[in-house]
């Protein structure tokens, strides 16, 4: 217990899913949240889940496409904690639409919640690591960062852009202790793929393209998340690390 005790963790998409689980335990494990996320209301809520075992959290809604509302989170983290050492971009949405199906206005809201974001959120908070003296950033990619993923060309652009951020930001940052390292989810039960995991067929399938022949939980992603903010993994940087349940494996 407490191995992030004295680190500051900014955590985007925190109101639900995987980033409710990554803040509720790195907050667990010491560290003080900046929790962030468009529902204003769900991430006050977990701030307050937060504040009940013991742990010290703020909330912002936050779009975190829009630059200027990455200005006001690490402006606002700064002020509250007066350090910024881990970063969980976190946020992000799906779609489900083929290549030729798919318009420009859906294009455009994919790659800017998904990658522009992530782009957004280390801009603003590197220099910050660099004043530390190091930091760790954790961005949460996908399977389909990793593999091409049927019907859902947007998206995949979007996660394997992330996937690539994080490996060009790991090798210009390791000079200054700064860690980057991509999580690569697979199928996790969570709110936003509720629809597909309660849907009799899909899970079939879904069981079927893993080794571990089960749905991850959102919590598995978050430990995942844990060990690459701790200084457990402090020689690893500009990795790819599946949550898959062995779906890349096959």
């Amino acid at each position: 217990m407490g191995i992030l005790k004295g680190k500051v963790a900014i955590v985007t998409g925190a109101g639900s899913g995987m980033g409710r689980e990554e803040a509720i335990l790195l907050a667990g494990e010491g560290a003080q949240i900046v929790a962030t996320d468009i529902n204003a209301a769900a991430v006050q809520a977990v701030v307050k889940e937060i504040e009940a075992i013991g742990g010290q959290a703020v909330a912002y809604a936050h779009n975190v496409a829009m630059e200027d509302e990455w200005i006001k989170v690490v402006a606002g983290t700064m002020e509250t904690y007066g350090r910024l050492d881990v970063l969980v971009n976190n946020a992000g949405i799906s779609l489900a639409t083929g290549l030729l199906e798919t318009t420009i206005e859906q294009w455009d809201k994919v790659m800017n919640i998904n990658l522009k974001s992530t782009f957004l959120g280390m801009k603003h908070a590197i220099p910050h690591m660099q004043a530390n003296k190091g930091g760790s950033i954790i961005n949460i990619s996908s399977i389909a960062g990793l593999t091409g993923s049927s019907g859902a060309g947007a998206y995949t652009a979007s996660k394997g852009g992330v996937r690539m951020l994080s490996k060009a930001a790991a090798v210009d940052y390791g000079k200054d202790n700064i860690r980057v390292n991509s999580v690569h989810p697979g199928f996790i039960e969570t709110p936003m793929s509720s629809d597909f995991v309660h849907n009799e067929q899909m899970l079939k399938w879904f069981l079927s393209q893993t080794a571990l022949p089960r749905v991850g939980q959102a919590s598995e992603v978050a430990a995942a998340v844990l060990f690459l903010a701790s200084d457990a993994s402090s020689y690893i940087t500009g990795i790819e690390l599946p949550v898959d349940g062995g779906v890349t494996a096959k």
